[in-house]
C-alpha cells in the first residue's frame, strides 16, 4: 500500500504553479497520479479512456510507416498508445512544460523512462500552438517535414482555453496551417472535454475533406454515471 498522498514535485513555471502528485484512491483501490496546474486539474490517470481513444481512433487504418506529432505530453497515455501502433516509424512529442518532460525522463510517471528512451520518439520542449504560426514547422531539423497524423491534447476545449494566445489555432487561418502540415490522406485529431461543437466541425469542415467528432463515452464511479469527451477527426485531401 502506497502512501495515501504524496507531492513528488512542484515547479514555479511561466504559466503558473505546476504540481506533480501521487495519491492511493480506496474507490479505485490503486494509485493515481495527478498534474494541476495553479488550481486547474490538467491531467489525472483515474480517466484515460479518452486520451487512448484520442490516439488510436488518429492512426486508425494508417499504413506504415507512420510519422506523428503529439502536441501535449501529460502523463503521456496517448503518446505511449500511438507508440503501441506497430505502423509508426517516428513520434514528435511537443509539450510546453519542460518540468513534465523531465519528471518522464526521470521515471516520476510510470512509464515515463521506457517513452522517452524509445528510439521512434522524440519529447520536444516547445510551444505547440507558437510552433504551428512558424514557419519552421513542428521538427526544427526539418523545417518542410510533413506528417500523416497530428493529435492534440492540450487545451479543456476549442473553447475553454489553458491561455487566450492559443485562440487562433481553432480558427480558419490556424486550421488551415495545421492541414498545411499534413501529408495528403492525413488526419488532424483534437481531444477537447466539451461535447461536439458544431461551429468548429463546421469551420474543420471548410479545410478538410472528411470531418468526425467522435463522442469517447466512459464509467466515472466517483460520481455513478457515464462521463463523455469528444475526438474531432479530420482527413485532408488525399
Amino acid at each position: 500500500m502506497s502512501a495515501r498522498f504524496r507531492e513528488l514535485d512542484w515547479r514555479r513555471t511561466p504559466l503558473g504553479e505546476l504540481v506533480l502528485r501521487r495519491r492511493w484512491d480506496p474507490v479505485f483501490d490503486r494509485e493515481v497520479h495527478e498534474i494541476k496546474l495553479n488550481d486547474e486539474f490538467l491531467m489525472s490517470s483515474l480517466f484515460t479512456v479518452s486520451e487512448v481513444e484520442l490516439a488510436r481512433l488518429a492512426l486508425e487504418g494508417g499504413s506504415a510507416p507512420l510519422d506523428v506529432v503529439v502536441g501535449g505530453l501529460g502523463l503521456g497515455y496517448t503518446a505511449r498508445t500511438v507508440l503501441e501502433n506497430r505502423a509508426v516509424r517516428s513520434l514528435l512529442v511537443v509539450d510546453a512544460l519542460g518540468e513534465v518532460i523531465d519528471w518522464h525522463r526521470q521515471g516520476l510517471l510510470p512509464g515515463g523512462r521506457e517513452l522517452a528512451a524509445d528510439p521512434r520518439c522524440t519529447l520536444l520542449h516547445g510551444d505547440f500552438f507558437a510552433m504551428s504560426r512558424a514557419g519552421g514547422g513542428f521538427d526544427p531539423a526539418a523545417p518542410d517535414r510533413l506528417f500523416h497524423a497530428i493529435v492534440v491534447d492540450i487545451d479543456h476545449s476549442p473553447r475553454h482555453l489553458l491561455h487566450p494566445g492559443n485562440a487562433d489555432f481553432y480558427e480558419p487561418a490556424g486550421i488551415a496551417r495545421v492541414a498545411g502540415r499534413l501529408h495528403p490522406g492525413g488526419v488532424f485529431a483534437l481531444w477537447s472535454n466539451e461535447p461536439p461543437d458544431d461551429d468548429y466541425a463546421a469551420a474543420l469542415a471548410d479545410v478538410f475533406v472528411e470531418v468526425r467528432p467522435e463522442v469517447v463515452r466512459f464509467h466515472n464511479p466517483l460520481q455513478q454515471r457515464d462521463a463523455t469527451s469528444t475526438v474531432y477527426l479530420a482527413t485532408k485531401a488525399g
